[in-house]
């Protein structure tokens, strides 16, 4: 008898085992929790497509908006914890929204981290109706008119909210701020000239600059962007407090298997390490983060430190839901 419950022990941790090797052994999710053709749906694209090879199965990509983010967010908080489901977001979803919605779920219990991914500044755009050639003309002309220039946002609490908000109390001059479901139709407004600015990630506006069809007046760090070297840093343009990089991530829900975890985060970072992924990220102004900040680990310590420095910031500004 002692002999069978042996085996018997022998061939349920076999059978264990077997499973967590067949993982993953059917599609996996990708919720990107703004619209389709925007900044972050491009990058999570790109990861999907190069991270299939690696784990041999599809990757599909869902593009669940609202709220700033959060209602995508809350899905995959809320999804089975198998690993089939990965929350994308980065420092205004998953840092942010903490700080203005009323959120049913904890940013840093009910989500595992699984890989820092790449960043980029922002930048500060305007359609080309706007009289300011440069970056002081702009706040110039910001200034002249308090109160009445139109900025989009891909809602509140977004990076580009954020960043906007920011950049307000930097020059002492107030926006009206215009909520989209995504950056990507806010910049289709402003190119159609619907609104005046955005403060927005590089890689979603580059295309719309050096097609001439909106105006670029400096980047949101104290470098340039390789991709965009003809723009100028704040610091060069006049403005060298206003230094913002936005930086995306990969979750997973709370209790997903660490063999779940070990072989999403080995897929994403050979992506990374992918020279035509990276060529493809610098072409965005997207900056891949270090090896040794591409771990869960870093991750996990690197959200906790965001959610520091940028929540008594939010909350002194009063960000409200739009």
């Amino acid at each position: 008898m002692k002999k069978l419950v042996i085996a018997f022990a022998a061939m349920l941790a076999g059978l264990a085992a077997a499973s967590a090797q067949q993982y993953p052994n059917r599609a996996i999710s990708i919720i990107v929790p703004f619209s389709a053709g925007g900044p972050s749906d491009a990058m999570a694209r790109i990861l999907a497509e190069r991270m299939k090879s690696t784990l041999g199965q599809n990757i599909v990509v869902e593009n669940v908006t609202g709220a700033g983010g959060s209602i995508g967010v809350g899905r995959a908080v809320r999804s089975a914890a198998d690993g089939y489901t990965i929350s994308f977001g980065h420092l205004g979803t998953h840092v942010a929204n903490g700080a203005i919605y009323p959120l049913q779920y904890d940013m840093l219990t009910d989500l595992e981290p699984v890989v820092l991914l790449p960043s980029n500044p922002m930048v500060i755009v305007s359609k080309t109706a706007v009289p300011a050639k440069n970056l002081k003309e702009l706040v110039a002309w910001l200034k002249a008119n308090d109160g009445k220039v139109s900025a989009g946002t891909a809602g509140a609490g977004s990076g580009s909210h954020i960043a906007g908000v920011y950049m307000q109390g930097i020059i002492g001059s107030k926006f009206q701020f215009v909520p989209y479901r995504g950056t990507a139709p806010a910049l289709t407004d402003l190119v159609a000239g619907q609104i005046d600015i955005i403060v927005d990630q590089t890689s979603n506006s580059i295309s719309q600059i050096r097609s001439g069809n909106i105006r670029a007046y400096a980047v949101t760090d104290s470098k340039r962007v390789p991709s965009a070297a003809d723009i100028p840093t704040v610091d060069e343009a006049g403005l060298p407090k206003f230094h913002m990089t936005l930086w995306s991530g990969m979750w997973v829900p709370k209790g997903t298997p660490k063999e779940a975890i070990t072989k999403l985060n080995a897929a994403a970072v050979e992506a990374m390490a992918d020279p035509a992924v990276r060529k493809r990220f610098e072409e965005l102004g997207l900056e891949v983060p270090p090896r040794a900040q591409q771990t869960p680990e870093a991750l996990a310590a690197h959200h906790k430190a965001e959610i520091a420095k940028w929540w008594p910031i939010i909350k002194a500004a009063n960000i409200k839901v739009d």
